[in-house]
């Protein structure tokens, strides 16, 4: 056999029936995983990404690594019990999902919550949405190689950590928001450490701002990148930072409000080009924007309880179902809930902003660079115990 029936035979068996090895690959790509234990991956979030050169041409979130069952997990416990279950869920944002499951079960159960709390609640949601918004922040800033904006962001999303550490003693799953109110009234002198922080984290936005979101490599990567038009946005079910990013004006605390939003005057910061510089920038002005929330709702609040009284331990709706949403740092978090009658929830479902959020992904990476793929799903600010629940 000469050499180049040698090189036919091995042709046919590397490219198939009379297609060359070159020319396959040429035609397939090359196909790789991202994840799911990889720090770009913002979690256990596994991407099979296809491509061409360093083009993508296809991308699929591969989700479920930290999947616990938990919404299952509820209909064997009481509905008070459901509560620190709701923690392990957004563990980026718990007091929302401590929020968002308590307004469902008062809803169904018709409990009406002191006034008190209610500041509380927004008090410290507020604080929340902050800290969830560092760590968007933050993360944009290592994905596009500004350690130092990490840095900074972290250390803002510290110092609210500390005041939920002070409040209820966790820095993570709080466990602060029940049913009927909140587990325990705030520290002495906690408010006045809570405007001194509002005060300082002014200043330190409009330093990240100018620092990573005016510097003009970031700009190079962000600006034009991942560009989601805002019919597609509202037509995928997108909503937060996400939706606003692309001029969505949709803020439940503004468009549904609810507790006591409506006694509050703030602003819902908007993007217009839709790309992962607005998502960031969207984040950075509703940081701006709690805070002057969190000034009103300290002025504001009264005195009296901060847990309705007479309610028992075990909670005995009657049978019938409520759903209830608010807004968390992700978008619109709902929960829907059926009773029974009995002290355990016959049924629990979440409305996960971040899982709705996600799945923009594939569409939103065709086109871009790997590295841009990496920048698009951190714009995105996913939280993979929320999407896989």
């Amino acid at each position: 056999m000469d050499a180049t029936e040698t090189t036919s035979s091995q042709t046919g068996v590397l490219g198939g029936a009379g297609v060359s090895s070159e020319s396959a690959d040429t035609a397939e790509g090359l196909v790789i995983n991202v994840g799911p234990s990889h720090p770009s991956t913002h979690g256990v979030c596994r991407v099979i990404v296809h491509l061409d050169g360093e083009i993508v041409r296809k991308a699929e979130p591969v989700i479920g690594y930290l999947h616990r069952g938990i919404e299952k997990m509820c209909e064997n416990r009481t509905w008070l019990q459901c509560v620190p279950l709701t923690d392990r869920l957004d563990y980026v944002g718990s007091m929302y999902s401590n929020w968002a499951y308590c307004r469902a079960v008062e809803r169904l159960s018709e409990i009406r919550v002191p006034e008190r709390a209610e500041y509380i609640r927004v008090l410290v949601c507020e604080l929340q949405r902050i800290a969830s918004h560092m760590m968007a922040l933050g993360a944009s800033g290592a994905d596009t190689g500004a350690a130092t904006m990490f840095i900074y962001a972290f250390d803002e999303r510290e110092r609210v950590i500390e005041l939920f550490e002070e409040l209820c003693g966790a820095r993570l799953t709080y466990n602060y928001v029940r049913p009927g109110g909140v587990s325990v009234d705030l520290p002495e002198g906690w408010t006045d450490r809570v405007l001194e922080f509002a005060r300082k984290h002014r200043i330190a936005l409009a330093e990240m701002d100018r620092l990573f979101l005016g510097n003009a490599i970031a700009r190079a990567r962000l600006k034009g990148i991942g560009v989601l038009d805002p019919d597609v946005a509202v037509a995928w079910g997108a909503s937060g930072p996400v939706a606003r990013g692309s001029g969505v004006n949709w803020d439940l605390r503004k468009h549904d409000p609810y507790s006591v939003y409506p006694r509050f005057d703030f602003d819902v910061p908007l993007g217009s080009r839709g790309d992962c510089f607005d998502r960031a920038r969207c984040r950075l002005f509703e940081a701006f924007e709690s805070c002057r929330i969190i000034e009103q709702a300290i002025s504001q609040m009264p005195e009296g309880p901060v847990m309705t009284a007479g309610l028992p331990r075990l909670l005995k709706p009657a049978a019938g179902d409520a759903y209830d949403h608010i807004e968390s740092a992700r978008g619109s978090l709902g929960v829907y809930v059926v009773s029974d009658g009995s002290v355990r929830p016959y049924r629990v479902k979440f409305r996960s902003p971040a899982f709705c959020n996600l799945a923009l992904l594939p569409l939103l990476a065709e086109g871009h660079t790997l590295s841009d793929l990496v920048v698009i799903l951190g714009s995105l600010d996913p939280v993979f115990g929320e999407v896989d629940r």
